[in-house]
């Protein structure tokens, strides 16, 4: 049987290192906060409307047109943008125009895309 060279082949723990690491690590319920942060990037439409809204603030019937989509599919993605902090809104007259949240949201799909494109 060929062994991979990325697999570790010993049983040498490094107990001052995984101490100092567990000591540092997060709590379980911020680790799943995380997770589910995520998942809202793991979206393909959810990213193309975070992309749209971090060139300009736009409303849903404005998304659904670039996206071409049915303004009801745009507003469920929305809501969930919404509810994870990742979207704002405002409302000028009939009209709500919809953002990003700050700009950690815009770091962040930045960063994913220069990640990507390395």
């Amino acid at each position: 049987m060929k062994k991979t060279r990325d697999l570790c082949d010993c049983d040498v723990l490094h107990e001052a290192i995984v101490k100092i690491v567990s000591e540092q690590m997060p709590k379980q319920e911020e680790v799943a906060k995380l997770a589910d942060f995520f998942k809202m990037f793991s979206d393909d439409t959810r990213i193309r409307i975070l992309w749209a809204l971090e060139c300009n603030e736009m409303c849903v019937c404005d998304l659904a047109v670039l996206l071409n989509m049915t303004k009801s599919a745009i507003s469920h993605q929305l809501k969930s943008l919404r509810l994870s902090n990742l979207v704002k809104y405002r409302r000028e007259g009939k009209t709500v125009f919809y953002s990003l949240a700050d700009d950690h949201v815009k770091t962040i799909l930045d960063q994913g895309f220069v990640h990507i494109n390395e």
